[in-house]
């Protein structure tokens, strides 16, 4: 057998046999989930916030609506930041008490 196509046949099937890979295409992975944020979602209207910081993409807030629509959030509206601002006074303040018990 000619060694050319012997080694076109060794190739091929080490290709055919490959275990597919788990990683995904990098268009996949650099792509930020929110392309769009809405400037006006009542409160009353949220079922569930969550809140996305990834290196390649701006901070993003999803809200999950009580109609189990998901919506992009724009993070600078007045009430998300004083919620996130009561939060991390929250968290600072349960920090201080904790560390002052010890």
């Amino acid at each position: 057998m000619d060694m050319k196509l012997f080694a076109v046949v060794a190739v091929l099937t080490l290709v055919t046999y490959a275990p597919p890979s788990q990683a995904k295409p990098i268009s996949l992975v650099e792509r930020c989930y929110c392309r769009s944020t809405v400037n006006s979602v009542p409160k009353s209207f949220i079922r569930e916030l969550r809140f996305i910081h990834t290196p390649n993409c701006p901070f993003q807030v999803i809200a999950k609506l009580k109609s189990n629509k998901e919506v992009c959030v724009n993070p600078e509206i007045r009430w998300l930041q004083q919620y996130l601002k009561n939060v991390i006074n929250k968290k600072k303040t349960k920090l201080f008490l904790q560390s002052a018990t010890q």
